[in-house]
């Protein structure tokens, strides 16, 4: 693994300092009683996830920014908010802003891309189908005026796929129903984030199918990256696949890049991996 490559995070954002705040949309579908014990809604996946920090004694931007510098992170995709606003400011060039809409909402949703296009220069915008409520399918039809409007915009979309981490149902994620959207809408980036496992294979086999299909390998450690998503990188899909991080959410950027060093990709996939496809899939400008 280089160490020069200018490394670009595309899911990454700032030390928490409310988590039960942070999460609250996302418990309201989960019923049962062992999450309300959890940090975060899917808090039973990982070991160690980073703690809450208190923003009267340390600066949560100054925290993430240090990491970023200590790993050699040159660039994050942060979800758009008043901190991110302010980190874009004090850190020029570094900043790129992801929105979370909800199709519930299908024209609400629709005026917040084009809104925070036009304020922020938004670089993508992400769903999650089984955090919504009620859910909203991959293929719903209140999913297709995001859809085109993100093609309007020269965005892409990011949506979660596979198994969902909080304790919902997952059916709406499955990673079949992203082989429909891509049919519909051949011109859309659209880019499946969070493994999608268990059907790894198939994201594989659809991405092979698809031109504007991507994956990147958020919420999880390295050392357990999908043996069919490295195999694709190694080979036919080294454009396709891109890094993403979990920090603050469930993994810190030490443990992230503690396991990268050993995770099997052949020479020419790390630059491309780590930078070079996120700059092209996301149209960033190199700081």
């Amino acid at each position: 693994m280089p160490n020069d490559i200018g490394i670009i995070d595309l899911m990454i954002g700032f030390p928490f300092t409310d988590k039960t705040a942070t999460y609250a949309e996302r418990v309201k579908g989960v019923k049962d009683s062992a999450s309300e014990d959890l940090s975060m809604p899917a808090g039973f996946l990982f070991k160690e996830a980073p703690d809450a920090v208190d923003a009267s004694e340390v600066d949560p931007i100054d925290i993430t920014f240090t990491e970023m510098d200590k790993y050699g992170i040159d660039q994050g995709l942060f979800g758009l908010s008043e901190r991110s606003i302010e980190a874009a400011a004090r850190y020029p060039g570094r900043v790129n802003f992801i929105t979370e809409v909800d199709p519930n909402d299908v024209m609400g949703a629709v005026r917040e891309i084009q809104q925070a296009k036009a304020d922020h220069d938004l670089k993508a915008v992400s769903v999650f189908p089984a955090g919504c409520m009620p859910q909203v399918p991959v293929n719903d039809p209140k999913m297709y005026p995001l859809y085109a409007a993100a093609i309007e915009l020269d965005i892409p979309v990011v949506i979660n796929g596979g198994t969902a981490g909080p304790r919902l149902p997952s059916a709406c994620q499955h990673v079949e129903l992203f082989d429909i959207v891509c049919y519909d809408f051949p011109e859309l980036k659209l880019v499946m984030r969070h493994g999608g496992e268990p059907w790894e294979a198939l994201a594989v086999k659809l991405m092979l199918k698809w031109p504007n299909l991507y994956y990147m390998t958020s919420a999880f450690a390295p050392k357990h990256y999908p043996e069919a998503i490295i195999k694709y990188a190694n080979t036919r899909g080294t454009d396709k696949i891109m890094y993403a991080g979990y920090w603050p959410a469930g993994l810190t950027i030490e443990r992230i890049m503690g396991d990268m060093i050993d995770v099997p990709f052949r020479d020419h996939v790390w630059s491309k991996f780590l930078r070079e496809n996120a700059m092209r899939v996301f149209n960033l400008d190199a700081s």
